[in-house]
């Protein structure tokens, strides 16, 4: 069911957050050690999405595959330098495609956002969540997935003039009403802001020295790493950390 994270604080290569730490996504791509029964590797693509310049739009790389065998990206990410990152890697759900499209993070301007889960009953269970969408973001939509189809959704409400914490817990709200038993930890950035939701899987937070790391799993062992209570959106920054349930529809 994917794993991603979230970064937040000075400025460092990207390789410290996605290849050196003992348990970093890359190890979490082919040994994680908690997807809770939603697959047992995560080897169908892998992005990473970065800021060249503060307040400036976001950078991505991704493609499908497996992200160990990518000496590309690893060269590229102990290079890279960056105080806001987000990245992941897929396990993709049965019948959906494998494809560079399908890979998060997904992007526009300067927002990056990531899924890790699936919408149950695919896709006939959020086809009117789908009508209420503008034809042009369906017909543009990166691949035909249920990531995708959540990344028009939030990005609705955030053209709408929705908060970034609020359009997720309202998408997450929506989209559980529709498909019960779907998985919906989603994560956001725009380069100053970090949000992530939590629903049917794991998420931690890790906080402290003017950076804040959200991740589907502890990076190391670090002792203030924290998980996030099921069922709740967390909205951080470098200096604070705010955590509130999402309202169950």
């Amino acid at each position: 069911m994917c794993r991603h994270l979230g970064y937040l604080g000075p400025a460092v290569p990207v390789s410290a957050l996605v290849h050196d730490p003992p348990h970093s996504l890359v190890r979490q791509s082919y040994a994680p050690g908690d997807m809770r029964g939603g697959g047992t590797v995560n080897v169908d693509g892998y992005g990473v999405g970065w800021y060249p310049a503060p307040g400036g739009p976001a950078v991505r790389y991704r493609r499908a595959g497996t992200i160990w065998s990518d000496e590309n990206l690893a060269q590229l990410c102990r290079v890279t330098v960056s105080g806001a990152v987000l990245a992941a890697v897929r396990s993709a759900t049965v019948g959906m495609p494998v494809a560079d499209t399908a890979c998060a993070p997904f992007t526009d301007g300067r927002w990056l956002f990531s899924h890790n889960g699936r919408v149950a009953d695919w896709p006939e269970s959020v086809v009117d969540l789908a009508r209420a969408l503008p034809t042009a973001a369906l017909l543009t939509l990166d691949a035909p997935t249920d990531s995708a189809l959540l990344w028009a959704l939030v990005r609705s409400r955030l053209a709408a003039g929705e908060g970034p914490a609020a359009a997720l817990a309202g998408v997450v709200s929506d989209v559980a009403a529709a498909a019960p038993d779907s998985r919906l930890n989603l994560l956001l950035t725009d380069g100053t802001a970090l949000v992530g939701t939590t629903w049917t899987h794991s998420l931690w937070v890790r906080a402290g020295g003017g950076a804040v790391t959200l991740a589907s799993e502890p990076l190391d062992d670090d002792p203030r790493w924290r998980e996030v209570p099921d069922g709740c959106v967390v909205a951080a920054d470098v200096s604070t950390v705010d955590v509130q349930p999402i309202g169950r529809g």
